[in-house]
């Protein structure tokens, strides 16, 4: 990966979890304040918010993460029969807090990468990604964002890379990828001849998918180890 010139990060379990899919930190959250719903029961309360999401405009462009958090909750809470207002605040804002803590590391990796490469963000967000990179102070670091919500194409569409490639002005072989998704991130930018990085944590995927590394240039388990990589 020598060659590389320009850098696409993913946001959503690359940035603010190192890997984590946001299901995980759901459950774990959910846990302390609702340890009679189940894995299963959350899990179904998530994909129909995800579904909800995408098909109903419950997202503000000026939403931050923790506003944004708060209404995702708020359905899975309505899918569960339980809960009240109060408990959607206190469980959306333990979340937020996770990922301020974690964004301390994240922003210590965007400094280096910076000095070194322009970078694009590639996400599949709601349309309100700029507030909440605002939001958490890591607005500065991309020369452009490409966002499902804006853009019209959704991982794992590997034309939403092409976007990114496009906007960093490079060949697809200059560029690395960077995502925690081996199915949405890794294989698309891969067959576009994008060097990978995949970051690889507790994942959303089936066993089988999660344990092929064929398209990955490299498999880390902490954003701050591609450091060493490039």
């Amino acid at each position: 990966m020598n060659n590389i010139k320009g850098i696409i990060l993913d946001y959503g379990g690359t940035l603010d979890t190192d890997g984590v899919h946001w299901f995980h930190i759901f459950r774990e959250v959910y846990a302390a304040h609702l340890p009679q719903v189940n894995e299963e029961q959350l899990r179904e309360a998530y994909v129909y918010g995800e579904r909800y999401l995408a098909t109903h405009r419950v997202i503000e462009p000026t939403d931050d993460f923790l506003a944004m958090l708060q209404k995702k909750v708020r359905i899975q809470l309505t899918v569960l029969e339980t809960g009240n207002e109060a408990l959607a605040a206190a469980i959306a804002t333990q979340c937020d807090e996770r990922v301020r803590t974690h964004l301390i590391q994240t922003r210590q990796v965007l400094d280096a990468l910076t000095a070194r490469y322009p970078l694009v963000l590639v996400s599949n967000f709601y349309g309100n990604i700029h507030s909440v990179l605002r939001s958490y102070g890591l607005d500065g670091y991309f020369k452009e964002i490409v966002e499902s919500a804006v853009v019209g194409i959704r991982k794992p569409d590997p034309q939403i890379f092409a976007l990114g490639v496009e906007a960093l002005g490079l060949q697809p072989s200059e560029v690395l990828v960077v995502g925690d998704s081996y199915g949405k991130d890794i294989a698309p930018a891969h067959s576009l001849g994008c060097h990978t990085v995949w970051v690889k944590g507790k994942g959303w995927e089936k066993k089988e998918e999660s344990n092929d590394t064929s398209c990955a240039d490299a498999v880390i388990t902490a954003l701050p180890q591609m450091l060493d990589i490039i």
